[in-house]
Parts: C-alpha cells; structure tokens; sequence
C-alpha cells in the first residue's frame, strides 16, 4: 500500500470512529433511542446517511438518501441552516406531511446541522419519545447542539489535513449507546385465601413500575398487576398452589409490554388443611441465561430482536413455527434468517415497532415449501406476529392463525392486502388482521401537491414511486393534438424512446393503448411484452413493464411507463394502487399545464409592464436587473423604473405581494400611478401618498413596497421616500459603502392616512445609489440585515462606475451584485435591481 493510500485509508477510519462515537453522544444528549448523522456527498445537492445507531438500515433504505431541496426536516437544517425540533407526531404532520406520511409513528426528532470553518458538512439527528411540550426538549436540543458543534469542528480539522470530507457508500449501522445490563429485579406477595387479603413489598410494586397506594389488596388487584397480560392464568395457579397442588416449575408470563416474567409459587402459614396461605416471589430476569431459561418455558414461540435488527434469542417453538434450527437463527438479520419477512407489507409493522412505543401485531404468511413436513402446518400456513418494543430490543411472538380468535388482540381485517402481489393467489378466511399496504399513496399525493411543473411531477414521480415498488426505468408521455411526446425519462439507455417521441394515437404500442383504452397494462417480462406486441423495439435490459393511463377528470393527459431490472408478478392490490397513482399524476400534470398557461401568461404581462427603455439624462447613469423566482409561479410583482420629473429624474422600485398574473396586473397599476405623478414633478411623500390612496381604492387585495428617490443631476440633491421598503445602500467614490437608514411609512394599501417622510441627502459624482427588492438580500432561516450587510459588501469590492483603471461599467456593477442570485438553484423571491450614478461634468463638478 502506498503512502497516500494508507493516509486515505487512516482518514477513512477516523472518519468512521468519529460519526460513530458523535452519534452516541447525540442520543445520549437528547435521550433519544435512536440516531444518525447525514454528511455531503460528492453528488451536488445531496446528503447521504453516513451513521445509523438503533435501527437496522435496510428497514430504512428509502432514507439512507436525501436531496436538500426536499421538504424534510434533514433538508431544511442542513440548507437554511437552521435547527429543526418536532416534539411529536402531531407536530411533524403539520410541519412536514411528507415525513408524517412516509413514517406515521408517534415520535419526537431533533435536527441540529453540523457546520465547522464556515462550511456545512451535513445533519446530526436523533429520535427520541413524544414530548407533551417543546421547552421539555430545549436543554436535550441544547446539549445535542454542543454535539453537533464538536463534530464540525473535528470535520473540519479533517477536511483540511485529509482529502475531503464526502460519505457516498451505504450508512454504518451501531448500536444505540448502553445504558448497562439490567439486574434481576425481586418483589414478594402473599395471598391468605381466608380472608382474600394480599399484602406486597415495595419490591414488587418498584419491579412493576406502580404505586402500592391504589392497591385494593385483592387477589383479582394483584393478578391484573402482575400478570396483565394472563391474570387468569395467574389466579388459577394461585388457586392450585392454594389447593396444595404448587407448579414444579416458576411460571413464565409474558406481559403486555413485552417482558418475560418468572413467578415461583408456595406455600406458607401454620395451615394443616387447605386452603393454604401462598407465598410468591416475581422475578424479571436481565439479559442472559435467566431471561433465556424463563421464555424457553413459554409454550408460545417467542424470539427477540436487538435493535440493528439481529436475533438475540429464540426458543424451539419459534424455531419450530420459523422453521429453521435455533443455531441458524442466532446472531443473523431477521431478513437472512427468516427472507420471506423482507417484504413493504412487514417492513412498515416492524418501523412502527421500532419508532415506537406501542405493541404491534400483524399476519404473515410462511410461503409455500416452507414448512412442508411440519404436523398442521402446510405451505402457506398464516402466523400472527406481536411484536413489543423495549429499550434495547425487541420481544417477538408467533400464534398460528387457527388460534387467533384466543388472542385479545386480534383485529378484522381486509386479508386481499396480504396476498396482493404475492407468490400465491391462496387468501386466508376473513379473520386475518391487517396488514399495512404496499404503498401510502398518501406520500405520493402529499408531495405532489408541492410540484407545479411538470418537470418537478416527474421528478416526484421518480422520487416517490419508483422506489416504492422497485422500479429502475421511468418515461412520462404528454398528450398535445392528438400526438404524445416525451416529457420526462430516466433509466432507458440513451436515445431508445426518441423513436416514440410524437407518435399518433393510431399506433400500436402499449404506451398509446393504455391511454386509448383508459386501462392500465402490466407485462411481467419482457417475452411476454414482445408477445403481445411482435416487433416492438426492446431496450437490451430483462424485466417487467407497467403502462398507465394519465388520465384526470375523464380527459387523456397522457401515459406513465414503469420499468423493472427483473421479471415479476403484479398482485390485484398492487395493480390497484398502480392505476390510482396513475390518476394523482395526471391530476398533477393538468393542473402543472394549467400553470405553465397561466405563467405564460403572467411573463407576458410582465414583460409588456416593465420598462423596456429607462429615462435618460446627459449627466446620470443607470442600470436596472430583473430575475424571476424559480419557486412556484415565477413572475411576481418587483419593479423598477426611471421617470423624467421636471428638470431632475425619478428613481422607483417597488415590490407587489404574491406572484403569478394578479401580481403582474397591480404591478402595472403602480408603476403607472407613480409614472403619473412623477411626470407631473410631485414630491416623493406626495407620490407615494397619492399611490397609497389609489392602491387602497382599487382594494386587489394586495399590498405593496416601494422608495422613490427624485434625483437633480445638477446639483446631486436627493430627495427619498420609502413605504416599507428595504433601505438603499450608497457607494461613496472612495469606496466606503453606507446602509441609508431613511425614515419610512408603512407599506403601500394598508393605511389611507398614512404619512412618508422625506429625506434629502446629496450624491457625489462617481457614487453610486442601490435601490433593490427583498428578493436580493432575504433568505428563509436567515436574518434580513445580513443579506443586506452582504450586499453592501459585495458593492463596495465591485469598483468605480466608469472611466478610472481597473474600474467597470454600472452594468457590470449590476451583474456582479445579482450574481449569487442568478447562479443559486432556487430563487425563492423575484429580484429586482436598480442602479444609479452621477457622471462628473468637464469642470469635475456634479453639472
């Protein structure tokens, strides 16, 4: 090995003690029982999971990556910077539907993001329990906070001596930090069946985790105390030990929280006849052979699981139901040990064990040539699986579905959503519990509510779908004048669909007929898509086709074409939920067409409204920038203009609330009304009352900022007004750059009395005046005055106006300042600029 590969490879290794170890730190700060950290990856945009602690990772796949431009909180920390604290389910719907949806489970998280030297490396997570209230959380987030900062700091120490700090494989998966092993706890009882008195110790009401006060000292009490679960188990064995007839054994209760309980029974008192006095002793062993000796009595099958997802003990009946011997089970994954549990239908169960605290139970299915041989048993057989969460570890047991009925638990439930795109059409009787579905279509539907193009529908689609049922292959067809063209492919090689692009709805081709037929068309290889249509092109990939009709309101949108990497059956629910899918993604397109309309019709008006020609005098300047937003509908309200006022000039900028085409149209009203008052040479505090007025009498429902500034070329006299507007910068000629802290008035269309005052400032030849919307300096999760401090940075580095060596025009001044926001992906806010400055005359003066 080489000197640098050794270095990368120690680097490597730091790397991965120093996750880890954070990531222990984190759960144990913010008592959470599970935890990880998101780093960079060399994909720009996108943040991989790097340590998962206390939940098995392949469970929780679909997270392991995560674009930061999606509506998660992970995301969210990790691009604006900000902390992200949900204290239970409730909370988390609200602000973040898309998770709530994806993992409906009553917990808490905390996102801290991990920054050092300036530079976001990634997010530092943790899960923890509800919380009633979120100040109950603030010394955990606190603390987790202190965490987070470490690491970035050990990061960047790293980053700067090692060759960058970048996660791109699969996340480490460790154990949640131990709290030590748990001591055989002791509590004692007796039962006098004279008088039916029971007395206890505090022992057993501490190992039960009750208050002796409420006790009636019944024997009916003290069973419900002790063996919730089973009391009349426990008062029958009470009764026989009362009968002179004690168990050989202890007896094993398994409680309804998962536990394993030993209770030994005898006899006590000076009794010669029954019946006898009982003594009683509880025991709850800790990890070991003690708690493994207690469930090997159990005659249910019992196996746990730790929380990385490995079988930590089984007792023959498990091994016996699961059929595979107990050495084969021990110590491997659940889904190595037992494969037909590794599918959506469980896997969602097993999450919500997992994340929380409550006891789950569904049915499984032990496929066919499973447990051929086993008395009772045959291929196929149905098992119901209860699954109850502890602090470190699982607690499974297995009934067979013939003794369902025996259990309190058991719920009705719709068995076609067991079966669907199984290996089996066999259906159990109607009395086996639920199961969840393949697929929420609810976490579909949520995020394409936040998609309004049609790009960010296919982007979704191949987000949220795709992997949701294995998918590899995507193409999404758009009807236009009886023709569907491509709009949207990913995973085909390259250029196989351009053939496809613009063919009539008269071919035969299953992309066509799904649409014309209004019916979806699965092919579970790719023979029998050939099959069925002989001499359609094949792409060289194997593997199953799914086409679906898009299909909204009764009108053909187009056609989805999903592809798979294998050939597989498509069950009744999952072609079910398929075509439903189908039609959430055409109500989406249509409404992303209805958009584009009414975006193209919004730029139309904005162009037509702003000024293609800025007013212009011998001896001023002016440079003017507009950049729409490119989130959501993307033409707004902003403005600016440069109005002939008497012998001087108006300088005007202004920002209309909201986006799209009524943005635009009160855009125009103002700048007209204020062109009108300016070309009438009005002062600043009269114009901006006068639009004030008008805006208030047109009542669009809409408010609106602006400053005007009436410049004398001249002299260099300014006279500004503002209307809750951003305040304007100046660029000295020495360079020395000021925020101008004018006086203002509240916005324009709130307050019909509302007065703006006039400040008058005077401009040097060579300086330059800044007049910009919000769009340009605010930023979600930061602080306005910091975008404007920026600002004002970055224009007193951008040089003189003109003329001098080493100094640029104004136009480029405008394209320096407007920079960062034309090369950001995401524009929140439309943006506009204008700039402004005073050319000296022959004889060095302003005129």
């Amino acid at each position: 090995m080489t000197g640098s590969a050794e270095r990368e490879v120690q680097a490597l290794e730091s790397l991965d003690a120093l996750l880890s170890g954070a990531v222990t730190d984190a759960i144990r700060a913010a008592r959470g029982f599970a935890g990880g950290v998101y780093l960079r990856s060399s994909t720009p945009g996108l943040l991989r999971l790097a340590v998962l602690a206390g939940l098995p990772g392949p469970l929780f796949r679909p997270w392991w990556r995560m674009d930061v431009h999606r509506p998660f909180p992970v995301a969210d920390a990790h691009r604006l910077g900000v902390e992200v604290l949900l204290t239970d389910a409730t909370e988390t719907m609200r602000r973040y539907p898309q998770l709530a949806a994806g993992l409906p489970f009553p917990f808490g998280s905390l996102y801290v993001p991990v920054v050092g030297a300036s530079t976001s490396y990634g997010v530092l997570t943790v899960l923890r329990p509800s919380a009633s209230d979120a100040t109950e959380v603030l010394p955990d987030r606190d603390r987790m906070t202190a965490v987070a900062e470490e690491l970035g700091a050990a990061l960047a120490a790293l980053d700067k001596d090692g060759p960058g700090v970048r996660w791109d494989g699969e996340p480490m998966c460790t154990r949640p930090p131990a709290d030590g092993p748990t001591a055989r706890c002791v509590g004692r009882f007796t039962w006098d069946p004279g008088d039916g008195g029971v007395i206890a110790d505090d022992g057993l009401w501490a190992l039960l985790g009750s208050d002796h006060a409420g006790f009636t000292g019944t024997l009916e009490a003290l069973a419900a105390a002790v063996a919730p679960d089973e009391p009349l188990l426990f008062m029958a064995a009470l009764r026989e030990t009362a009968a002179g007839h004690p168990p050989h054994h202890p007896i094993p209760l398994c409680t309804a929280s998962g536990e394993v309980r030993v209770v030994e029974l005898w006899t006590s008192g000076p009794g010669l006849l029954p019946p006898y006095r009982v003594s009683g002793v509880v025991v709850e062993p800790g990890p070991g052979p003690a708690a493994d000796q207690a469930a090997d009595l159990l005659p249910e099958a019992v196996f746990a699981l730790d929380r990385l997802g490995l079988i930590i003990y089984a007792n023959e009946r498990a091994a016996e139901l699961l059929g595979r011997p107990r050495t084969e089970l021990l110590g491997r994954s659940l889904w190595q040990a037992v494969p037909w549990l590794d599918r959506p239908v469980y896997e969602d169960h097993l999450r919500g064990a997992l994340l929380s605290p409550d006891p789950v139970q569904f049915q499984v299915r032990i496929p066919h040539g499973r447990r051929e041989g086993t008395p009772g048993h045959g291929g196929g057989a149905w098992l119901t699986l209860s699954v109850f969460p502890g602090p470190a570890s699982l607690t499974c047991r297995l009934v067979p579905v013939g003794r369902v009925a025996e259990t309190a638990e058991a719920a009705p439930l719709d068995p076609a959503s067991v079966t669907a795109g199984r290996d089996t059409d066999e259906e159990p009787s109607s009395g086996v519990p639920t199961t969840a579905p393949l697929y929420r279509p609810i976490v579909l539907a949520i995020a394409l509510t936040e998609a309004v193009t049609a790009r960010q529908v296919s982007e979704v689609v191949m987000r949220e779908l795709l992997p949701a049922f294995g998918g590899r292959r995507l193409a999404i067809y758009l009807l236009q004048e009886r023709r569907l063209y491509l709009a949207w492919e990913t995973g085909f090689p390259q250029g196989f669909l351009a053939p496809f692009d613009g063919v009539g709805l008269d071919a035969k081709l299953p992309g066509v007929e799904t649409l014309t037929h209004g019916r979806a068309l699965f092919f579970e290889s790719m023979e029998q898509l050939a099959a069925t249509y002989p001499g359609i092109p094949l792409d060289a990939a194997e593997g199953a086709r799914a086409f679906l009709p898009l299909i909204a309101s009764g009108r053909p949108v187009g056609s989805c074409i999903l592809g798979f990497d294998r050939s597989r059956s498509f069950g009744v629910e999952e072609r079910t939920v398929l075509t439903a899918l189908a039609g959430l993604i055409a109500q989406a397109l249509e409404r992303a067409r209805r958009y584009d309309n009414e975006a193209a019709l919004a730029r139309g008006l904005q162009e037509a409204l702003l000024p293609h020609r800025l007013s212009a005098h011998p001896l001023v300047e002016t440079s003017g920038r507009y950049l729409p937003g490119t989130v959501g509908m993307d033409v707004g309200g902003d403005w600016y203009d440069v109005v002939e006022a008497g012998d001087g000039l108006a300088l005007v900028i202004g920002d209309v609330q909201g986006h799209g085409v009524q943005a635009a149209a009160t855009m125009g009203q103002l700048r007209s009304a204020v062109r009108a008052f300016a070309l009438g040479d009005r002062s600043p505090d009269e114009v901006m009352s006068g639009t004030n007025r008008l805006l208030i009498d047109l009542d669009p429902g809409q408010f609106a900022s602006c400053c005007y500034v009436r410049v004398d070329p001249v002299t260099g006299l300014a006279r500004a007004a503002r209307a809750g507007h951003p305040p304007p910068l100046l660029r000295h000629p020495d360079g020395r750059t000021e925020v101008l802290d004018l006086p203002g008035g509240v916005v324009l269309g709130v307050d019909p009395r509302a007065r703006y005052p006039v400040t008058e400032l005077r401009l040097q030849p060579e300086a330059v005046l800044a007049l910009y919307t919000d769009g340009l300096v605010e930023r979600p999760g930061t602080d306005i005055d910091d975008g404007i401090e920026a600002l004002r940075t970055i224009l007193s580095r951008a040089g003189t106006p003109h003329g001098k060596p080493g100094g640029s025009s104004l136009s480029r001044t405008a394209d320096v300042l407007t920079a960062p926001a034309r090369q950001a992906t995401e524009r929140p806010d439309d943006i506009a600029l204008l700039l402004t400055t005073l050319r000296s005359s022959p004889d060095g003066g302003p005129g």
